[in-house]
């Protein structure tokens, strides 16, 4: 994730990460797991002469990733006089485990693997298993890799967490480099033939190394003769590498221990049929005809109400305002005339900062008080430089009022109105911010439910260029415990699974984004009604089907448009998570694909492709 909200608490504490492994490593030590002989020999006469009473004998305990079923776990050992308080211990967890796996945040809160949250070092048990987790994250029951276990050590440290890895300096010691893990690894959704066709998306999190990629592959195949011992490519090369699983060929046939024949590669007309359903061209060759496509008329959302008709006719006197506000800040004209809404700029009178001051009638938002409160709830658990800042609230009996972070360029559907379409750059940092947000709201499960461009707000520079995305408006945003079923949103953004009332989570935000990312790049949406119908829109939505047409799309790159297609994926299963789109090449990479001829082709040198 490009932005981690602990970095800067979690290196205050220590001089270094080494530093903490090192002191780990030699408890390690006392603990006779990790040293020789004449280690167990030193420390046994240091021990003895340093005290009369034995040390008491730490606890063994392996901590787990909450919700991350492929992390093996850490084993560690865990004792009074080591940590004497519960925040010294979750402080140690965050700087192990974050070589091993991705965090969101510093880990706040550890849980039994029954869901019941431990409050002291005194409560874990030894050789028992704990999850940890992350801020403000809920308990996420699943099965958690319990059983696996080191068979040549299971008390040492996992290798990529010990100080002076080879792994991590370079060595390969048996294993892939982490460096190479990093540059090899990036999301893709790959086809597995086995009983049938299969989909199966693979990311920095499911698929750090082979074995952790096989494992993936036996939980979606689900082979009646155990695990998945053998892949291969359709051409029937063995997959024997982890880097071959994010080469050029996405299609692979998946064995246990069987004897595989040739014949064995030779693909069915349905399996060739189902396969090439499943592919979106990144190309279309059609042109699009017809007046071109329009963006929506613009929304505002129906949670929140004006304080009063007469407030955009005459302003709103400051001395109607809280005496708290009054005293502290100097009212300014009215900046937003929504449907629902009224926001005024303020100033910090010591500060000279401007803010934004939305005012709520409460007697106009009967019936719909929940989102209220939980608007206001969900803000003050956010603290993110590309989400819109709560800084204040108060309430009164007639009149909720709400200080918020103020960005100066407008919304990003003003921005679009002026310009039409944005270049693979622009785009490019709008979306980076975008899905930096999404990642920080997903990590907290915390999904917004109405992100569209009337609710990203920008600031622009000196040129008009885009510099900084924030997402705002909270409204509709809510914590995800189990999946949604109420219909919500804005239509042109509406993910197909809230239109199936299926249950949605957190990616319906995903497949919001996605559309924004469509619109900057050609200035209309993947999903329109020819008619403007709504129900020709989500009928479209359903289906699925989007292209890229000409010539609105003859300029851009290969790359975005296979981000987009990930983003616009109908299963929630295989669609990108916010984490896998800032894994993405197009936002990891410095370069822009938009060499092309005319006619949407990519110029190499002098020929074209």
């Amino acid at each position: 994730m490009e932005v981690s909200t602990h970095t800067t608490s979690t290196l205050s504490r220590s001089n270094s990460r080494t530093s903490s492994n090192s002191e780990l490593e030699k408890e390690l030590i006392d603990l006779d797991i990790s040293g020789g002989p004449n280690n167990k020999s030193n420390t046994l006469k240091k021990r003895i002469s340093s005290s009369r009473t034995p040390a008491k004998k730490a606890k063994r305990i392996r901590f787990f990733r909450n919700g991350d079923k492929f992390y093996p776990g850490s084993t560690i050992p865990v004792s009074v006089e080591r940590y004497r308080s519960f925040d010294s211990l979750t402080e140690d967890l965050t700087r192990l485990l974050e070589d091993s796996v991705t965090l969101t945040g510093a880990i706040r809160a550890i849980y039994t693997l029954e869901g019941k949250k431990i409050e002291k070092v005194d409560d874990l048990e030894d050789g028992k298993c704990y999850v940890c987790s992350c801020n403000n994250e809920g308990f996420k029951r699943i099965d958690y890799n319990v059983n696996n276990t080191n068979t040549k050590n299971p008390n040492r440290l996992s290798r990529i967490i010990r100080p002076l890895s080879p792994v991590k300096n370079g060595g390969t010691n048996g294993s892939t480099p982490l460096k190479e893990i990093d540059s090899v690894v990036h999301p893709r959704i790959v086809t597995l033939i086995r009983n049938g066709i299969l989909r199966l998306l693979l990311n920095k999190r499911n698929s750090p190394t082979y074995e952790h990629v096989l494992t993936a592959i036996t939980q979606c195949v689900k082979l009646d003769t155990g695990c998945v011992r053998k892949v291969f490519t359709v051409s029937g090369v063995p997959v024997q590498r982890l880097a071959q699983f994010f080469d050029e060929d996405d299609v692979f046939f998946a064995y246990g221990n069987e004897r595989v024949g040739v014949n064995d590669f030779e693909l069915e007309a349905e399996e060739s049929k189902a396969i090439a359903a499943h592919r979106k061209t990144l190309r279309s060759s059609t042109t699009r005809t017809g007046p071109k496509p329009k963006m929506p008329v613009k929304s505002h959302n129906d949670t929140i109400v004006y304080v009063d008709e007469s407030a955009l006719n005459g302003g709103i006197l400051p001395d109607t305002l809280p005496l708290e506000l009054q005293a502290k800040y100097t009212l300014g004209s009215i900046i937003g005339d929504g449907n629902f809404a009224v926001v005024l700029k303020l100033k910090d009178k010591q500060k000279n900062t401007e803010y934004a001051l939305k005012i709520i009638d409460k007697s106009k938002c009967s019936g719909k008080d929940h989102y209220l409160a939980a608007e206001i709830r969900v803000m003050k658990k956010l603290n993110h430089p590309y989400i819109i800042q709560l800084v204040h609230d108060i309430e009164t009996i007639k009149n909720m009022y709400l200080v918020l972070e103020l960005v100066r360029g407008g919304d990003l559907f003003d921005a679009i109105t002026r310009v039409t379409r944005f270049s693979e750059n622009q785009s490019k940092t709008m979306m980076k911010h975008l899905a930096s947000a999404m990642a920080y709201m997903h990590s907290l499960s915390i999904v917004h439910r109405d992100i569209k461009p009337e609710n990203l707000l920008v600031e622009l520079d000196g040129d008009g260029n885009v510099v900084l995305l924030k997402l705002g408006d909270f409204g509709l945003a809510c914590e995800v415990t189990e999946p949604l079923l109420s219909i919500c949103g804005t239509p042109t953004y509406v993910a197909p699974e809230i239109l199936m009332e299926s249950g949605y989570g957190v990616k319906i935000d995903v497949w919001a984004a996605g559309i924004i990312l469509y619109i900057l790049l050609c200035g209309f949406p993947p999903f329109v009604s020819p008619d403007n119908q709504q129900e020709q829109l989500f009928d479209a939505i359903l289906n699925g089907y989007f292209d890229f047409p000409a010539p609105y799309w003859n300029n851009i790159g290969d790359s975005v448009r296979d981000l987009i297609i990930n983003m616009l994926q109908s299963d929630p299963e295989l669609r990108f998570s916010s984490e896998d789109i800032l894994d993405h090449p197009w936002l990891t990479s410095d370069i822009v694909d938009d060499t092309r001829d005319p006619n949407g082709y990519r110029i190499f040198s002098n020929h074209v492709y």
